[in-house]
């Protein structure tokens, strides 16, 4: 792939990244409620949920979402109900001084992360916007895919990282338990509105 192209998907995917969704809404509620060492787990599985959706995509799975306008319905509704239920799990979490290190509550683990990524429109659309935007064809198929997937990798952790330290910096100014539950509150409300983002 050459330079420019690759610049150019960077630019692509670093917007699509960076920009509020699911994903970010859960980092920043997870860095802010455990902190940014113990939410790491589950931005690894979301950046690894991202990956194995590049790998179906490329593999002419996702085209299976074009073919079947169904698939997309059942896909936007098994999302909206995942991010719905992420929603209600934020907006109640119980207060937790960052300090004590191992309460009685513990944050997403990793694999829920990668799950999300199968339900989240977000994601779909960026993968597949970047694979058929950018992929190029025949033998250099392989090497763009790759190229992709370095690409979306370094764009999920640079984003992922901003994302998680923004919620662990919240975190360490919030220091009563009624601004974590209003912060909470306000987090899980902004998950809700990711569930308009999908039927837009």
């Amino acid at each position: 792939m050459e330079l420019g192209l690759f610049l150019s998907m960077l630019g692509f995917l670093w917007v699509a990244a960076i920009t509020p969704g699911p994903n970010n809404m859960l980092l920043t509620a997870s860095g802010a409620n455990f902190g940014f060492l113990r939410s790491l787990p589950l931005m690894i599985g979301i950046m690894l949920g991202m990956q194995l959706m590049l790998v179906l995509v490329a593999s002419g799975v996702g085209s299976l979402l074009l073919l079947y306008p169904s698939l997309h319905l059942i896909l936007k509704i098994a999302g909206s109900l995942y991010l719905l239920w992420l929603a209600w799990k934020i907006a109640t979490a119980a207060y937790e001084k960052l300090e004590t290190g191992d309460g009685p509550q513990s944050p997403m683990p990793f694999w829920q992360g990668g799950l999300l990524q199968l339900v989240n429109p977000k994601a779909w659309l960026m993968v597949l916007g970047a694979v058929a935007s950018f992929s190029l064809a025949g033998a250099a198929y392989q090497h763009s895919i790759l190229a992709i997937a370095l690409g979306l990798f370094s764009v999920n952790l640079v984003s992922g990282i901003i994302w998680l330290g923004f919620g662990s910096l919240i975190g360490r100014i919030l220091r009563s338990p009624r601004a974590w539950k209003i912060f909470n509150l306000a987090m899980g409300v902004l998950t809700a509105a990711c569930v308009l983002l999908i039927w837009h």
